[in-house]
């Protein structure tokens, strides 16, 4: 499959030319492409010149290449790239494609390609003495669920058995391939059960409407079809009795007003459980000790969570160094991280490892210990 040549020129003919219904067919075709893109036509026109013929032949790609003013050996590449291009004679009343692919495989192609072999011939692509049959192997066909398969022309017949193959192959042999129905051989409608469908063979019995009913609440609004299966809810967002704006602007105002009463009215209550947390005094024993600027202050934004504004307040309290934040006790850390109401940001990123790897070794050091550059 990987080398492609055309057939020798014993087989070649002279000349190619569409028959009129083609020629009519092809020039509609191009058409169909914008000034400039008519070689996009290439493939449905060397498909058409094989339905004709039977086989792409050299005068045909050198007609198509003419035709869509391409260089022959660009319409060459295509036809001999794509493999439903048959690129040498075929059988006059079929041409037989057995899928090898794994399905077909495990299904018994193999048989089939046995009854090939000797109904046709030894090999693929020769023909039978008469010329009217030939086949090939190729890979998979699309129908593996009715593996094995063969296709003739674009017909595919699949469920085969060797003995179905071989009443196949005769009556295409003797002209009467058309009295054949393509799809599966056996009782099955397309991919269906073999046999017919084997659930729900009966049909449900219809319910009884139920006279007793009690009639809706009239101004409940419908629950749409798509919501019929969701949970039960007790949310007034989920309860449909309430109206909405679209359907009674009045009455949601009304629960709007009502809902916006009972959150002011909660609001303090939650304030009064949850007070904020006082911010930690300046004279506090846990407050780290601060130290007067030196002349060269480190860079305190290299340590991941420290911004400018951050430093600023940092400095503000007298740290100015990594070897301070490195040195920070537990107990002062949960007074910086409280006075600048971090809630364990500090610990969460670790600034005092990364300060002392900083103070340590600057950049190189904390690549070192992080595997990465701060910041």
């Amino acid at each position: 499959m990987s080398v492609r040549r055309l057939a020798e020129d014993q087989f070649q003919p002279a000349a190619f030319a569409f028959n009129d219904e083609n020629a009519v067919w092809a020039d509609k075709t191009i058409q169909k492409y914008p000034a400039g893109r008519q070689q996009s036509a290439v493939i449905p026109l060397l498909m058409r010149a094989q339905e004709q013929d039977g086989w792409v032949t050299r005068a045909a790609i050198e007609k198509v290449a003419d035709m869509l003013d391409m260089a022959y050996i660009r319409v060459l590449e295509v036809a001999t790239f794509y493999t439903q291009f048959q690129l040498g004679p075929v059988g006059t009343r079929a041409h037989v494609q057995v899928c090898g692919t794994t399905p077909c495989m495990l299904r018994g192609s193999e048989k089939l390609m046995g009854v090939c072999r000797s109904k046709i011939h030894q090999h693929p692509f020769e023909r039978n003495a008469e010329g009217t049959l030939s086949w090939e192997e190729v890979e998979c066909l699309g129908a593996c669920v009715n593996a094995p398969m063969i296709m003739i022309g674009k017909d595919t017949y699949e469920d085969l058995t060797p003995e179905r193959l071989e009443e196949i192959i005769d009556t295409f042999n003797a002209g009467n391939g058309a009295s054949i129905t393509p799809g599966p051989q056996i009782d099955r409608h397309f991919s269906s059960p073999e046999g017919g469908p084997t659930s729900l063979l009966t049909e449900e019995p219809k319910a009884k409407a139920k006279t007793s009913a009690k009639k809706a609440d009239a101004d409940a609004v419908s629950v749409p079809p798509s919501e019929a299966a969701r949970p039960k809810s007790t949310d007034a967002e989920t309860n449909a009795a309430l109206k909405t704006p679209v359907t009674a602007p009045k009455a949601a105002a009304k629960n709007a007003a009502a809902e916006a009463a009972l959150a002011a009215a909660e609001k303090p209550a939650k304030a009064a459980a949850a007070p904020a947390a006082a911010k930690p005094s300046l004279e506090d024993k846990n407050r780290p000790a601060g130290i007067a600027k030196p002349a060269a202050p480190d860079d305190l934004k290299l340590i991941s969570g420290v911004g400018p504004k951050i430093e600023a307040i940092l400095n503000e309290l007298g740290i100015f160094t990594f070897a301070q934040v490195g040195a920070w006790k537990k107990a002062e850390r949960e007074w910086v991280d409280g006075y600048l109401n971090f809630k364990g940001r500090i610990e969460r990123d670790d600034w005092v490892k990364q300060a002392k790897a900083l103070a340590k070794g600057g950049e190189a050091e904390y690549i070192k210990v992080f595997g990465k550059k701060p910041r």
